[in-house]
């Protein structure tokens, strides 16, 4: 049987990327002591990796895909294919900021009084480039966390990923300019795209995207758009809610009976998580998985 080898990010990432998965239809079991998650699709086979290798491994094949920051994609210069942008992060929907600080009482305040200084960050190649676009020359260190404490006894200033500064700010840091904002995309292989049954199962995990971007709209542009349900879609032209049947929608019949919006899989047809023309109209509103009213007739 065919698999797909999908990176997993370990680390702040990982809780959220697995209720994503969750969301979308896919259970992820994680085992502390194992970095190869369970799932339940016996088509995927999943690694915990850190977010920070992810980039790498994609791009060298030992994984055709993966999820990731766009920071770490940029710092590694991996030759990956950006799939689609995931609308999450650590805390919430915003982008992450990696943001140049210094001590709040220091006279450093712009990114011109570090000429000659030196900078502590995780993010060594995007500093420089950050400093090359500004002409700036300072010695940029890597750093191996706790980057917050190094300033200013270890370093003049730092680079650091914040999403709401509190942790900078509890170490009396201010912010004197953002170096890059990233959000969480979904990265594959350039040589399993060009795969047509890895192409078309690393599609079917676009679902990921639609089902977060569908999330992120407000309450009353959901209505009116198409649904992304788990694998499954529907458009109900009345604008009613997704979690209810709509008796007005053409979308989803079978034999003049609107039906459920689920995650639920047709096991008559053997189409496992592929789409097929039963499979979006198997389930009647109150029905169980295995009940598919197309093959009991």
């Amino acid at each position: 049987m065919s698999t797909l080898r999908l990176g997993i990010p370990k680390g702040s990432l990982q809780d959220a990327t697995v209720q994503l998965f969750a969301k979308a239809g896919w259970r992820i079991s994680i085992n502390s002591r194992s970095y190869f998650p369970g799932v339940d699709d016996p088509e995927i086979e999943c690694m915990l990796v850190r977010a920070q290798e992810m980039a790498r491994y994609v791009e060298t094949g030992a994984l055709d895909a993966g999820i990731t920051g766009r920071d770490w994609v940029s710092e590694t210069g991996a030759d990956v294919a950006e799939i689609g942008e995931l609308l999450y992060s650590k805390q919430s929907l915003a982008a992450v900021r990696w943001v140049l600080a210094v001590p709040e009482d220091g006279p450093i305040q712009s990114v011109k009084d570090l000429e000659g200084k030196v900078i502590a960050t995780e993010v060594v190649n995007l500093t420089k480039k950050y400093l090359a676009r500004h002409n700036v020359s300072a010695r940029v260190e890597f750093s191996w966390g706790a980057t917050e404490v190094k300033v200013p006894q270890l370093a003049d200033a730092i680079v650091e990923v914040t999403e709401t500064g509190s942790s900078l700010r509890a170490n009396r840091l201010r912010i004197v300019d953002t170096v890059l904002e990233s959000r969480t995309v979904f990265i594959a292989n350039r040589a399993a795209i060009s795969d047509s049954w890895k192409s078309e199962k690393i599609s079917n995990l676009r679902f990921l995207e639609k089902r977060e971007n569908f999330q992120s709209r407000s309450p009353a542009d959901r209505g009116h758009r198409r649904v992304y349900q788990g694998r499954h879609h529907a458009q109900c032209s009345q604008g009613k809610s997704r979690r209810s049947a709509c008796s007005a929608s053409g979308a989803e019949k079978s034999d003049g009976v609107h039906a459920k919006r689920s995650r639920m899989d047709c096991r008559e047809h053997d189409c496992g998580r592929k789409h097929c023309a039963h499979h979006h109209s198997a389930f009647e509103s109150g029905g169980r998985a295995g009940d598919c009213r197309i093959s009991a007739q």
